[in-house]
């Protein structure tokens, strides 16, 4: 008889478990004829994707139904009751917050897979990004407080603290002032549309791109692969330049230094020949004009347009490379010239030198 009542607690579990193991095939089956009736629904992916905290809730659930069952003792019955509620909350809330992330990912990706403006699904990104960091971290202090109010201690002193809530309220406002600005910043970065995942910014004087957002900082990863860790609270309080914030093409410029002697023309003709051969102008717009003169040079300014800026700056190096070889292959007098010094100016009324005979 002992034998028997010890066997009950183990039969209610693998009951529990094998339950959950027939109602995930059941729900695997059904998701399966809707996914071959509408191949394009995400219920299967999502349903896959969140096995594990499926089975966990529904074991947990079934064993706390069964409980009553298993014939445990007075001691140990409500110990092993709270546990399980306890991995009834910790199941439910994992579930819950997977669903929530998934189906976020599967909107976002949805919404990517069609001719959308490049800096639209940025924007998207972005949100939905912080729109799942924003859910974890909600479920997860719901299910910490849920599960502390299953403790009989805990109920009793949040009955006093609640009391005092205002006050409590007050010194975690001012304790975490800076977080809490930080967090409302992040909210308004992302849906004000100031700053998303992948613009192009410059950023306290450093060009990067944007490859992280989150609640409380950014991440701008630089040219020379740096990466920049700027509290959100920046972004929404300092100026920033943001280059591809409604669309990433750029205009490039290039200056030179020239002799006053410089044939503009051929100069031109050169620079639109060079645009033609690179397949990193865009072809929307280019210009070359002396923009300024000083007393020994002038400024001749190229521009040109590019996709965007890391293609800006490519076609401007590779302009300038070429404008400078062509002047000094062809019109190598065109190249500025430094005067080292000369002596005094003789007047006209002067005397020969000795050496030399008059003529």
């Amino acid at each position: 008889m002992h034998f028997l009542t010890a066997l009950r607690p183990l039969a209610v579990i693998t009951g529990a478990i094998l339950a959950a193991l027939v109602l995930n095939r059941i729900a695997e089956a059904v998701v399966g004829r809707l996914t071959a009736r509408r191949p394009d629904t995400p219920l299967w992916v999502l349903l896959r994707r969140c096995r594990m905290p499926f089975l966990l809730t529904l074991v947990s659930t079934i064993a706390l139904l069964g409980e009553p069952g298993a014939g445990l003792a007075e001691g140990l019955r409500g110990p092993a009751r709270h546990m399980l509620v306890l991995a009834a909350i910790m199941s439910s809330s994992w579930l819950v917050a997977r669903v929530i992330a998934l189906t976020i990912d599967l909107s976002l990706n949805s919404y990517a897979t069609g001719p959308r403006d490049p800096a639209r699904i940025r924007r998207v990104r972005t949100q939905a990004d912080l729109m799942r960091r924003i859910s974890g971290a909600a479920t997860a202090v719901v299910a910490i407080a849920a599960m502390l109010l299953t403790f009989p201690g805990v109920r009793t002193v949040g009955a006093s603290l609640l009391a005092s809530a205002g006050l409590i309220g007050l010194v975690a406002g001012v304790a975490a002032q800076s977080t809490l600005a930080n967090l409302f910043a992040g909210l308004q970065l992302a849906f004000g549309d100031m700053v998303r995942i992948g613009d192009s910014v410059v950023v306290a004087g450093d060009w990067g791109t944007v490859e992280e957002i989150t609640l409380t900082y950014v991440v701008i990863a630089t040219w020379d692969q740096r990466r920049i860790v700027m509290p959100v609270s920046y972004f929404a309080g300092k100026p920033f330049e943001n280059w591809s914030r409604n669309d990433p093409s750029m205009t490039g410029t290039v200056l030179l230094h020239l002799d006053h002697t410089t044939p503009v023309e051929p100069l031109r003709a050169e620079f639109l020949a060079l645009l033609r051969k690179s397949e990193l102008w865009d072809g929307r717009g280019q210009a070359l004009q002396v923009v300024d003169t000083t007393p020994s040079t002038i400024v001749v300014r190229a521009l040109m347009t590019a996709r965007d800026a890391p293609e800006a700056f490519d076609l401007r190096c590779w302009i300038r490379e070429g404008l400078i070889a062509f002047l000094r292959d062809h019109h190598p007098q065109a190249l500025p010239r430094v005067a080292v010094g000369r002596g005094p100016e003789q007047p006209a009324d002067a005397a020969p030198p000795r050496d030399r005979a008059p003529s």
